[in-house]
């Protein structure tokens, strides 16, 4: 089974429906790959940090490691 297939099942397992899972599963390899040139590291290391924000988000964590922010200001006509 190739890792886009196993990516597409593990994002329905975790509730997404099939199109949006396939979506899902592009996107995790597309982002693995730009994060494993950005950082210099393997791919595989990049998208097993990946998968662990997934799964964590899916759960309703925020990771230590992710900084709290805003959200942004509608803008005020005076």
């Amino acid at each position: 089974m190739k890792e886009y297939d196993q990516l597409t099942q593990l994002c329905e397992r975790l509730g997404a429906p099939p199109v949006q899972a396939a979506a899902m599963a592009a996107q995790l390899l597309k982002r693995a790959e730009q994060l494993s040139v950005e950082r210099a590291r393997p791919r595989e290391e990049m998208m097993s940090h990946l998968l662990r924000l997934l799964v964590q988000g899916r759960a309703g964590e925020v990771p230590a490691d992710f900084p709290a922010t805003q959200p942004p200001q509608a803008d005020k006509k005076i």
